[in-house]
């Protein structure tokens, strides 16, 4: 039977990586199983936007539009123009709004649409990397080239180090800030070099910040890819879009529900592929999700829940491990004292705590492999659970050095 040969091409998913890592393993019976493995937010979600979620359950029975209710637009319009301090009125529900059943499904969503499968395309993604910009890219028949995310570079890719000859065939560059798995945020200058370099080349950037509302510094919220776009005047945010979720910043994972916002030309085209591909949104959901983006409290309790687990988490491992200081999203990325897969897997043997093998999430470069000898630590269980988690793995560290 045929199917699609570009199929071949996709690399396991983590965590499939992962299970056959621990397969076989008894983890010691007194230790209650913690898993710092998967990004899924753990804390409660909002019980109004539940409540929302009831009050509309009738309105299962229609039929919703791909482009979403004029309420839940407005509602994403007002946050963005608000969060990332745009000029009024340049961005606009019915141009530059798109909402989308989880960023997950949009990034793939919009590669598919936007790659030009016949003109030798390539994909552009920094180094560890959200596997589906990766897994999209090869399925849209396009090359992927890899930039490197490292300690050397702060772990925001270095744009002045790719070949001219990547730039000429780059059809779509991803960018993600607040970084999974590094917690790195690019700088509006950072951002602003990638805006040039696609005017310069002609390409377009996706840039996914869905961890934008989790940060440690209640005053310096990170910056996001149309907020720098607006500083040098281009409020037309050409060949630029942003992916957001109410998924981390809501602690709504289940609900499905984010949006793309940017450029209002590929958002029309996306439109068009989005209304073939059958992805529209509930309108229950869309009740909820617009209760959400109205609401700030919600998320600044959110925040500090992280903020008080970074704390304790970090004052137990930082005299065993090192690791970049947090900014933003909630993960810790860890150097190991030995290679990552062996460092997971004794880890879940001696202590049964799982975490992520840094190499997992990267592929091998030049230079090696950049995830190679980290591990992603997810603090996304509640705070005493962390707690005796770090304890765990300091443990697990102490004995390796005896």
């Amino acid at each position: 039977m045929s199917m699609n040969p570009q199929l071949e091409r996709l690399h396991p998913y983590p965590f499939e990586r992962l299970n056959q890592l621990k397969a076989g393993i008894v983890p010691p019976s007194h230790l209650a199983p913690i898993s710092l493995s998967i990004g899924e937010p753990k804390h409660p979600s909002p019980a109004f936007v539940k409540q929302v979620l009831v009050d509309h359950i009738d309105a299962l029975a229609v039929y919703p539009t791909t482009k979403g209710g004029q309420p839940l637009r407005d509602a994403i319009a007002t946050w963005l123009q608000k969060r990332f301090n745009l000029p009024s009125g340049s961005i606009t529900a019915d141009q530059h709004v798109l909402p989308v059943t989880g960023t997950r499904e949009a990034l793939f969503a919009f590669t598919q649409a936007v790659i030009d499968r016949d003109t030798s395309p390539l994909v552009v993604s920094p180094n560890p990397f959200y596997q589906i910009y990766e897994g999209a890219a090869l399925l849209a028949g396009a090359d992927v080239h890899y930039l490197d995310c490292t300690d050397e570079n702060q772990f925001i890719a270095d744009l002045n180090t790719v070949p001219e000859g990547v730039w000429q065939r780059c059809q779509l560059l991803h960018l993600c800030s607040p970084g999974n798995p590094t917690g790195a945020v690019m700088s509006i200058a950072q951002l602003q070099q990638a805006i040039a370099l696609a005017d310069k080349y002609d390409f377009l950037i996706a840039s996914d910040e869905c961890y934008s509302e989790i940060y440690l510094d209640e005053d310096n919220p990170p910056p996001g890819l149309l907020d720098a776009c607006a500083q040098l005047g281009r409020t037309d945010y050409a060949r630029c879009v942003v992916f957001h979720s109410l998924s981390k910043r809501s602690n709504l994972p289940g609900l499905r529900s984010g949006f793309v916002a940017g450029d209002a030309t590929l958002l029309q085209r996306f439109l068009q592929y989005r209304t073939y591909h059958g992805c529209a949104m509930s309108l229950s959901v869309q009740a909820a999700s617009t209760a959400a983006w109205r609401d700030e409290q919600h998320v600044i309790e959110n925040r500090r829940l992280y903020a008080d687990k970074f704390a304790a988490v970090t004052d137990i491992l930082r005299p065993v491990l090192n690791f970049p200081t947090p900014q933003a999203s909630f993960y810790l990325w860890a150097e190991t004292p030995i290679d990552d897969r062996d460092f997971a897997k004794g880890l879940f043997a001696q202590e049964n705590v799982t975490l992520l093998p840094g190499q997992y999430l990267s592929r091998d470069s030049a230079q090696g492999n950049p995830g190679q000898n980290r591990v992603r630590m997810a603090l996304v269980a509640d705070i005493d659970e962390c707690i005796d988690a770090a304890q765990r793995i300091k443990r697990f560290v102490e004995n390796l050095v005896k």
